[in-house]
Parts: structure tokens; sequence; C-alpha cells
């Protein structure tokens, strides 16, 4: 069976746009994944850890038989070929991608929650899943649209 998932894309190290261009062309390389869309590319700053560079921010619906574990651990592998290094919690990376959305499921296991759990307070992830999925409804919040006005205060910039 085919599932639709929504992975949210970041990097703010080694030439961040070119990390995620050449990260959505390995999404699209990978077996049991079939890339369907992404959005533009946007620059939001750091949440978190501040003392660190911008980042720059996609989203990417992928078509995909795994399941959400399965998926994950390819997202995770795929980090580490791009020289993700977690040094500590939101440290600076090369590549970070996070299941936001899988199918209408809402799920929680140790080190998976679906939808993200910080999915719906950031404007970095609302703005490009609203590009690709203009009338998305996140599972248990409500319509994505709503969500991104309560991010307002949030800076960011769409790049390319």
């Amino acid at each position: 069976m085919t599932h639709v998932a929504f992975i949210g894309l970041g990097s703010n190290l080694s030439d961040p746009k070119n990390q995620l261009i050449n990260a959505i062309a390995a999404l699209n390389a990978l077996p049991s994944v079939r890339l369907v869309k992404y959005s533009s590319l946007y620059g939001s700053a750091p949440i978190g850890y501040l003392d660190q560079p911008d980042f720059v921010n996609a989203v990417a619906e992928l078509a995909t038989d795994l399941s959400p574990r399965d998926l994950l651990e390819t997202l995770l592998a795929l980090e580490l070929d791009f020289g993700r290094m977690r040094e500590f919690v939101n440290a600076p990376r090369t590549l970070d991608l996070d299941v936001l959305l899988y199918d209408d499921l809402q799920y929680h296991e140790h080190g998976l929650t679906i939808p993200h759990p910080q999915l719906h307070l950031r404007a970095f992830v609302l703005q490009p899943l609203l590009e690709i999925a203009p009338t998305i409804e996140i599972p248990g919040l409500g319509l994505a649209e709503h969500l991104l006005q309560q991010c307002a205060e949030q800076r960011l910039v769409k790049l390319v």
C-alpha cells in the first residue's frame, strides 16, 4: 500500500541551499520512495539555540511503501550520508529530515511522533507545507493555514 508522507528539510551548514537541493534529489532516489513534489526554499532564523547561522528549509511530499518507522530510519541514514552530527539539541546541521505527516496518522512511540510535535509552531514548516498542499489539515490540530496565522511573528524569507 502506498502512503503519503510530508518531510521537513532543513540545513544551516556547508552551503545550505545546495544541501537541500541535493537532499531532495537523494529523497527521490531512495528505494520504496517517490518524490511527488517539493516546496520552494525558505530562509528562517534559528529557534532554540540562537548562536548559529540562519536555516534554509523546505517540505517534500513523498509517496512511500515504507512504514513510519522504516521511513524515519531511512531519513536518519540519509542525514548521516550528508554529514549530520548530533552534538547537542538544536545544534547547527548539514541536514535535518523530519517526518511531519504520514497519511492522516496520529502516532507516538519512542523517537517518532506524527504529526511532528513542533509542526504547528513553526512557520518554516507550515509555509512550505501550504505551498505544496494548500488545503492540508494537520490531524488533531486543524487546518495548516490557521496554524500558520499563529506563527505570524516568525521571520520567513522565500529564497528560491
